[in-house]
């Protein structure tokens, strides 16, 4: 059985490690916050992952297949639409996506 000690030092290690992991983003982001790289990262990272998804959505389109390409021909439309609409990339991605799934679902095929 483990000695009233060695439970004491066993919590008191877990808590250091804990406390230290839990402060070291801040740490490490407050020089990070001057960084005009951040900035730079900041401004385009959501294009580019914009970009990325609507790549990985339009990976299996088969363009010989109508029914799969007017349903997410239109919603592409809508997205970019509504991006350049609102600038809001949450009501973009909603808004395409609630399209698309209306336009699968009821076109005929």
């Amino acid at each position: 059985m483990p000695t009233p000690f060695y439970l004491a030092a066993s919590v008191a290690v877990s808590a250091a490690i804990t406390w230290g992991l839990r402060a070291l983003p801040f740490a490490v982001l407050t020089p990070l916050r001057r960084s005009a790289v951040l900035r730079y990262l900041a401004r385009q990272m959501p294009t580019g992952i914009m970009l990325i998804l609507a790549l990985y959505t339009l990976r299996e389109v088969r363009p010989t297949v109508w029914a799969d390409v007017v349903p997410t021909a239109l919603a592409l439309a809508a997205a970019i639409g509504l991006h350049l609409k609102t600038r809001n990339a949450v009501i973009s991605v909603l808004g395409a996506t609630a399209l698309h799934v209306a336009l699968s679902t009821f076109w005929p095929i």
